[in-house]
């Protein structure tokens, strides 16, 4: 039955030709400098140290814990919760009473692909992996289609008008250092970086 398909079409396309005689334009190829190919989702590997971080990350989450959270964050130097110097765990306890818990947008970042940043000389493995990247890479029309699916529904027409205009990666992610050190768990509303 396949072969039956197979010569119809031939012919309908042998007959198709016929008609356009000898002086018939080839048909165009595209010039593949105008078209975009979406580019292949890169796996991160995560050291021995960063997979550790999350792992207990993903437990003190899991289990509810702002407190460990919040130690653990004291305990990473440098480690920024948000953008005007509350304590982390106070903060993190004024999100839970609006509704926002840490501990799930947690393990919802760290359940996704991670990307992989350079800050000063230092490996930061990043979630979500768009996140890592620089604003000017995070153009729509620079992205996959699903690149551009997963930024939209990670930030929405706002975020994206955020980035437009120059800002970084305006949503929620969180950083681990390629010591293991947690270095950021920031909501990033306000396009900060």
């Amino acid at each position: 039955m396949c072969w039956r398909k197979a010569f119809v079409a031939a012919a309908t396309l042998a007959l198709a030709g016929c008609g356009q005689g000898v002086d018939a334009p080839e048909p165009a190829i595209p010039d593949e400098s105008l078209t975009q190919s979406p580019q292949p989702a890169v796996s991160v590997d995560l050291t021995e140290t960063v997979s550790d971080t999350r792992e207990l990350l993903l437990r003190y989450a899991a289990q509810g814990s702002l407190t460990r959270l919040a130690r653990l964050a004291d305990q990473s130097d440098g480690f920024i919760s948000n953008f005007n110097g509350q304590p982390h765990q106070e903060f993190w306890d004024l999100l839970r009473r609006t509704g926002l818990d840490p501990n799930l947008k947690l393990r919802e970042l760290l359940d996704q692909s991670p990307g992989v940043r350079m800050v000063d000389g230092e490996r930061w493995y990043v979630w979500p992996s768009l996140a890592a990247r620089d604003a000017n890479e995070l153009i729509p029309e620079k992205l996959s289609f699903q690149e551009r699916k997963e930024l939209r529904e990670l930030i929405g027409d706002d975020g994206i008008d955020l980035i437009r205009a120059g800002k970084g990666y305006p949503g929620m992610r969180t950083a681990i250092a390629e010591d293991g050190r947690w270095v950021y768990f920031v909501l990033g509303l306000d396009g900060e970086e």
